[in-house]
C-alpha cells in the first residue's frame, strides 16, 4: 500500500480531505506524567490554527507529532487526508518536503550567509537556474524585510532577524504547510510587533495551511482562524477568536488578562 493509500474514513480515493490536519484521540506521555490525553482537533485546508497554553501543556509536543520527531503513545495523526501514525523516517522525509517547520531558534545553517540559507531549499529543485535561485531568493528576502543583511551570517543577526529569514527558508520549499514554533518568543517588543505584521501578511498573500503555537494573546488575535487551546492534557476547540474571548469559562478569561498584563517568557515542552 503506498502513502497515499490511507484516507480518512469517508474520504474516497483521489478525493481531497477537508482537513489538512487531524488529531484524532492523541495521547502523549513522557516518564508516566500525560502531556496529551486523548487530544481531537482538526485543521481546514488554507486556515491558520493557533495552538495557545500555558508552558509545559504540549503545545511544540504537537507540532513534534506532525513532523514525525515524536509518536503518539495512543490515537492517530492525519497529514493530508493521510494516517500518518505509523510512517517510517523515510516516509516522514516526503512529509517534511510538504510540510516545513519555523523553530523558535530558526535552525539556520551558522556556517551559510542568508542568502545562502535562504536559497538552500531551491538547490535540489529540477528545473531551476543559477538566475532562477538568485531573483527568487531576492524575491523572499524583499518580502521577509531581510534583503539588508542577505551577506551575513546567523550569528550577527539578531534573534527576531534569524527567525525572519528562516521564515523565508521556509517559503522557499514552497510547502503546502507550515508550522510557526513560538515565532515571537525572546525577541523585544518592537520585533513582537514585527514578527505579527510579517506572518499576517504572508497569511494573506500565500494562503498555507498553517498552525501557529504561541502565548502571545496579540498574535493569536491576528492570525487565528481557529483555536485550540491546551490545558492538563485536554484541547478545547474554538471556531473563532471571537468564540474564545467571549468564553464564560473564567480560566479562559483570566488567561487573557494574565498574558494582557504580564509578558510572560514561555519556555515551551
Amino acid at each position: 500500500m503506498s502513502e497515499r493509500d490511507t484516507t480518512t474514513s469517508g474520504e474516497s480515493a483521489g478525493e481531497k480531505s477537508v482537513n489538512y490536519f487531524e488529531f484524532r484521540e492523541v495521547s502523549k506521555a513522557f516518564d508516566d506524567r500525560p502531556v496529551l490525553n486523548q487530544v481531537s482537533f482538526a485543521v481546514k485546508r488554507g486556515e491558520t490554527c493557533v495552538i495557545m497554553g500555558r508552558s509545559g501543556v504540549g503545545k511544540s509536543v504537537s507540532l513534534k507529532h506532525i513532523m514525525g520527531f515524536l509518536r503518539a503513545d495512543s490515537g492517530q495523526v492525519f497529514i493530508d487526508g493521510v494516517d500518518v501514525t505509523n510512517y517510517t523516517e523515510q516516509q516522514f522525509y516526503e512529509v517534511r518536503r510538504r510540510v516545513t517547520m519555523v523553530f523558535q531558534s530558526g535552525a539556520l545553517f551558522d556556517s551559510l550567509t542568508v542568502r545562502e540559507n535562504i536559497a538552500f531549499p531551491l538547490l535540489d529543485q529540477p528545473g531551476l537556474s543559477y538566475e532562477d535561485v538568485e531573483e527568487y531568493t531576492d524575491k523572499l528576502a524583499k518580502e521577509l524585510e531581510v534583503e539588508d543583511v542577505l551577506d551575513k551570517v546567523p550569528s550577527e543577526l539578531s534573534t527576531g532577524t534569524k527567525r525572519a529569514v528562516a521564515i523565508a527558508r521556509a517559503l522557499a520549499q514552497n510547502p503546502e504547510a507550515i508550522l510557526y514554533d513560538e515565532p515571537t518568543t525572546m525577541v523585544d517588543p518592537i520585533m513582537v510587533g514585527h514578527m505579527s505584521d510579517l506572518i499576517s501578511k504572508l497569511k494573506g498573500k500565500f494562503h498555507r495551511t498553517s498552525i501557529v503555537v504561541t502565548h502571545d494573546t496579540h498574535l493569536a488575535r491576528k492570525l487565528a482562524d481557529t483555536i485550540v487551546f491546551l490545558q492538563e492534557g485536554q484541547a478545547t476547540v474554538f471556531s473563532s477568536w471571537a468564540e474564545f474571548e467571549n468564553s464564560p469559562d473564567p480560566f479562559f478569561h483570566n488567561f487573557l488578562m494574565q498574558d494582557q498584563l504580564i509578558p510572560a517568557l514561555d519556555v515551551t515542552l
